[in-house]
């Protein structure tokens, strides 16, 4: 039995939620997400909530049960994320290295003999707050965080000085260096 598949979502005001050939269509104030429901999953829409069950109460299958549950967030994440969006934080650690902002485009100076420059993919939008901070927003979770890790693997922290890109509240293990005679 799924603990979080058996949680209502709320469909807060300004959130459209239609359903057509199992197919789940979204629509808010930031824009609009689709997914694909799986066919060992029911939806009920009634009174501005969604219930996620099973087609088949009496089954204990576990893959059916982990599918329900993930339906169930999948789909909170999209109301969440037409409704209010979702947000990174990303911090850049080390003398020298900065971002700079290029229309849509980030321009990084991670201590290469070049600057890279990163092209947010759509549906994400990348902005420098100050040259050492940088805010990655957008509808789809799943994109927002495979963006900030993207952006994060261009210069990942390393363990000795703790220079890299980080998220804002990474805690990065440091390792003591040589010691000298």
């Amino acid at each position: 039995m799924s603990r979080i598949g058996k949680k209502p979502i709320v469909i807060p005001n300004g959130v459209s939620i239609d359903m057509q050939n199992n197919n789940l269509t979204v629509k808010g104030p930031l824009g609009v997400l689709q997914y694909q429901l799986q066919d060992a999953v029911n939806i009920a829409i009634e009174n501005n909530t969604i219930a996620v069950s099973k087609k088949d109460e009496k089954s204990n299958d576990k893959k059916v049960n982990a599918l329900w549950g993930l339906t169930r967030a999948l789909i909170n994440n999209m109301v969440i994320g037409v409704s209010s969006g979702f947000e990174k934080n990303l911090e850049i650690v080390g003398v020298g290295y900065r971002a700079i902002q290029k229309n849509s485009d980030v321009e990084f100076q991670l201590g290469y003999s070049h600057t890279i420059l990163f092209t947010p993919p759509q549906g994400t939008k990348v902005e420098v707050v100050e040259p050492t901070k940088i805010r990655v927003k957008g509808i789809d979770k799943q994109l927002v965080g495979q963006v900030s890790a993207n952006i994060r693997k261009l210069r990942p922290p390393e363990p000795y000085k703790g220079k890299g890109i980080r998220y804002k509240d990474e805690q990065i293990l440091r390792k003591a260096g040589k010691t000298g005679k």
